[in-house]
């Protein structure tokens, strides 16, 4: 059985796996789900210094720290800068990399520059206004496909705002990370975001799933994407 670790996107937290981890433990698998500085429960701890490599020193240090081998990292959305970083510096603990709706990041490149440049305009006025120079207000849940009553419900009293600094670091590579193998999961069932991203994976050979549903696949489908986890695990 495979080790996951689920890491969250932008406003997020740990929390929002609650609806996959049980069934991935449930199917045999080991389960992490880290929560990254900043935000969530750990937003105590936001300030403008919060920034990318903040976010991937919290998941390489859970990986150290647990000793956890021939893990399957998992990004969603911002998150996939994450795990490229962590992949990059822990190459031989990581086994799989799979990026959610998920940026597919090169050295030297932030995910600012990833975004379609509508987004990027929106995301840097929202984060000049707003968010006061250093930080990105939580969007409407619609805009990211999510209907259901019960799962904007959910989902809008554990959001918290996300330290802009993240978005705008570049990312630093070695290269170390290329060698382990990676897949893609593209959301469709929304504005697409991360088509892009998943047409950069396809050049890159990696494999690239479509999966039926709005961006927050981990809370509107999370059978169907337990289910495509386990399999790519395998």
């Amino acid at each position: 059985m495979a080790t996951f670790v689920l890491v969250h996107g932008a406003w997020h937290g740990g929390w929002c796996w609650d609806r996959v981890a049980p069934l991935l433990r449930g199917a045999g698998h080991d389960v992490h789900t880290p929560t990254l500085t900043g935000l969530s429960e750990r937003a105590h701890l936001l300030s403008p210094m919060v920034g990318l490599d903040t976010h991937v020193e919290d998941v390489v240090r859970l990986i150290d720290v647990l000793d956890l081998r021939d893990v399957v990292l998992v990004g969603h959305s911002y998150a996939g800068q994450v795990i490229t970083g962590v992949a990059d510096r822990r190459p031989d603990a990581v086994a799989r990399r799979v990026y959610l709706d998920a940026f597919v990041g090169e050295d030297g490149e932030t995910a600012v520059s990833l975004q379609p440049e509508t987004v990027a305009h929106h995301w840097s006025e929202s984060a000049a206004g707003p968010g006061f120079g250093w930080l990105v207000p939580v969007r409407k849940l619609e805009v990211l496909g999510v209907s259901a009553a019960a799962d904007i419900e959910w989902l809008t009293p554990r959001l918290t705002p996300h330290p802009w600094k993240t978005y705008t670091d570049p990312l630093r590579l070695t290269g170390a990370g290329e060698r382990v193998p990676a897949a893609f999961i593209e959301c469709v069932d929304w504005m697409r975001v991360f088509e892009s991203q998943a047409d950069r994976a396809r050049a890159k050979g990696w494999p690239v799933h479509d999966l039926p549903t709005g961006h927050e696949a981990m809370v509107t489908a999370p059978q169907e994407l337990a289910d495509l986890l386990s399999a790519l695990a395998d």
